[in-house]
């Protein structure tokens, strides 16, 4: 997760908040190394939802709203953007 929170430039309960979310849906899991954590994706073809995701977002300028489940008020109002809410 150390590696995470400093790719993503996040927060550990952030980051950790996030992997539990994927977790729960069963799109990740991971496997104790030591005192580590080792994220893995649960299917290969996720890495392609994840380039049309990341392809989507380009195009709409990440005017997206969060995971209602994770979402801050704000955030879950689905009249409001991630840019409005900033």
């Amino acid at each position: 997760m150390v590696d995470l929170c400093t790719e993503l430039g996040l927060g550990q309960s952030t980051v950790s908040s996030h992997l539990a979310c994927l977790r729960e849906c069963g799109l990740v899991d991971y496997r104790a190394q030591g005192r580590a954590s080792v994220y893995h994706l649960t299917r290969p073809e996720l890495m392609d939802l994840l380039a049309a995701a990341e392809d989507l977002l380009t195009a709409t300028g990440y005017a997206v709203t969060l995971c209602p489940a994770y979402a801050t008020t704000a955030a879950a109002d689905p009249t409001t953007t991630q840019e409005s809410a900033r």
